[in-house]
């Protein structure tokens, strides 16, 4: 059985940061983790890329030979990597053991993963080829600067989870760049009624009913739950412990026993 995460969210909301620093811990504690590259425009990596979707299509080169503008040639690079999933994708996860361990870097546009198809059927794919897949979606901290935003954030999570219909790990990325940490922490596990309370501020009267259907729709589903990103703290432990907890890292693995001489010290 092989293991992945599939590393989503909105565009600059960190997504190849998260990649290249959860390398770098799972490097440091002895733990093998391949990133996998998988938007065609992307150009410059801080972690070495295991798969490139760049070898398979570039945006560069959909632009050029069919006119195509930045997001329909994204999409389109996408469409073509779903049409090749039983090629491509299939020949290069056969260079992997069972047991490794994928994280995916996904473009950033919301379509993507809200309402067009090509991740769903990816995520089928990973499916049929026994993979525990697990959803990380991020968004930036410094955009939650109000609870209408938050509410925003929630949804498009909310879409993702609704449309790739996997366990979801929220993180609310880049704390480490926010100066008044007090404002963001009232969200990352806040009460119900003291969003609607706030939302109903800040909204117009005829909204109040929409407010609370959009509040009850976000504490049905527990989407009202964050872990921050700090990248100075050691928060990537929990982070990455909890991904680990809804894919069932390693509990099926062997104990591994090593066996000592007697006689050394």
């Amino acid at each position: 059985m092989g293991y992945a995460q599939l590393v989503i969210g909105p565009a600059g909301s960190g997504k190849s940061t998260y990649c290249s620093s959860l390398h770098q811990h799972c490097e440091t504690v002895g733990r093998s983790v391949h990133v996998v590259n998988l938007d065609p425009a992307a150009q410059n990596f801080d972690y070495p890329v295991a798969m490139d979707i760049r070898e398979l299509i570039s945006l560069e080169d959909v632009m050029e030979d069919l006119g195509l503008g930045p997001n329909g040639g994204l999409i389109y690079c996408m469409e073509h990597l779903e049409e090749n999933l039983d090629d491509w994708l299939t020949e290069e996860l056969d260079n992997y053991l069972d047991d490794d361990y994928l994280v995916f870097d996904c473009p950033g546009q919301i379509e993507l993963f809200s309402h067009v198809p090509v991740l769903k059927n990816f995520v089928e794919h990973l499916r049929r080829k026994n993979f525990n897949i697990c959803v990380v979606y991020l968004l930036d901290s410094q955009f939650i600067t109000d609870v209408t935003k938050f509410i925003s954030g929630c949804m498009t999570s909310l879409s993702a989870m609704v449309q790739l219909e996997l366990p979801h790990v929220n993180i609310l990325s880049k704390m480490d760049l926010v100066t008044n940490k007090r404002d963001i922490e009232n969200y990352l596990n806040p009460e119900p009624q003291t969003l609607l309370a706030e939302l109903n501020q800040r909204m117009a009267p005829q909204f109040g009913k929409l407010n609370k259907s959009l509040i009850d729709l976000v504490d049905q589903y527990s989407m009202v739950s964050f872990f921050p990103l700090d990248l100075r703290k050691e928060s990537r432990y929990y982070i990455l412990s909890q991904i680990d907890n809804c894919i069932q890292y390693g509990e099926d693995a062997d104990v591994k026993v090593k066996d000592f001489d007697p006689d050394d010290d």
